[in-house]
């Protein structure tokens, strides 16, 4: 499953990658950054061939259910009724 975190853009262009987020990376790792509309997608240089397509597509899933969330369309559960959703699923 895809982990979150929310980060900010500095004045000067930098964005912080979150402790987290970090895991399995090392210092010095180089990255491709790809713009895709209004999305931004970092992908190490080492795993760059794979998945690309799938990447893309998860960006724009991703843009499309946060504007949908800041538009209220989303609800609240409780862990044990989204557990049992699950399970109806």
């Amino acid at each position: 499953m895809a982990e979150l975190e929310i980060t900010t853009l500095s004045s000067k262009g930098q964005i912080v990658i979150p402790q987290e987020m970090r895991k399995g990376f090392q210092e010095g790792e180089k990255f491709v950054v790809i713009k895709a509309g209004k999305q931004l997608i970092l992908k190490s240089i080492k795993d760059f061939d794979e998945n690309i397509e799938e990447d893309l597509e998860f960006a724009r899933r991703t843009e499309e259910a946060y504007k949908r969330y800041e538009k209220g369309e989303f609800k609240s559960t409780d862990f044990d009724d989204f557990i049992a959703e699950m399970k109806r699923w």
